[in-house]
């Protein structure tokens, strides 16, 4: 028997005291630029016990400027901006490279929190892609030989006989080039930070980057 939709929903709460933790978020001691306050809320995430704290929402638009959102992972974050990455001739490169700008979401529930980001983005150097893919686990170099990502895929024995060809290469030539692998920098334009508040008085802190540094402000939940 299929569950009841709207009764399954009806049913489900958020920020279960059990599990979460709503810490207070104080504007006027936050850091003047985003980068210091993502790192420490990315290792209290982490530290909470949130799963995959370095997940996140990646959002692009197509040629027409219609919307795409998927789940991808966090591969850095520093001065140069916050990076990821995918084949150039995935459905995100693809749009990437029509409409160069993006968003990125994370969500933290054992926090109460979300970080959201936004801004133009740019691809890497070839030879940095490479270090970078290479840096990561077999797995990650295997899947990225299997390649044909968002193609149409015939079968899933077809994907199969692809990806054990991939992981074969990838133990046996660990060094493999991945030409279209291509690491990606979003350079924040804004970048909110979210904390939830039990009483629902949210606290949002946005960083805008101006001609002159960063601006802070504070807006209605």
């Amino acid at each position: 028997m299929e569950p009841d939709l709207h009764e399954l929903l009806a049913s489900l709460r958020v920020w279960d005291p059990e599990f979460t933790e709503l810490p207070a978020l104080d504007p006027a001691t936050a850091p003047t630029t985003p980068l210091p306050l993502f790192a420490r809320w990315l290792a209290e995430a982490a530290a909470a016990g949130q799963p995959e704290p370095h997940t996140m929402s990646l959002a692009t638009t197509d040629e027409e400027g219609r919307p795409d959102v998927r789940i991808v992972m966090l591969h850095g974050a520093d001065a140069a901006g916050w990076s990821f990455a995918t084949h150039a001739g995935s459905r995100k490169g693809r749009q990437l490279a029509a409409r160069p700008h993006a968003a990125l979401a994370f969500y933290w529930p054992v926090r109460g929190r979300q970080v959201r980001v936004r801004g133009p983005v740019t691809a890497a150097p070839p030879e940095e892609a490479h270090s970078d893919l290479h840096a990561r686990s077999t797995g990650a170099l295997a899947a990225a030989l299997t390649g044909h990502q968002s193609e149409v895929l015939d079968s899933l024995d077809e994907l199969t006989r692809a990806s054990e060809s991939a992981w074969e290469r990838a133990r046996s030539a660990p060094d493999t080039e991945v030409p279209s692998w291509t690491l990606y920098r979003l350079q924040p334009a804004e970048a909110e930070f979210f904390q939830g508040d039990a009483q629902r008085r949210h606290v949002r802190l946005r960083y805008r980057r101006t001609p002159d540094g960063w601006a802070r402000e504070l807006l209605w939940p």
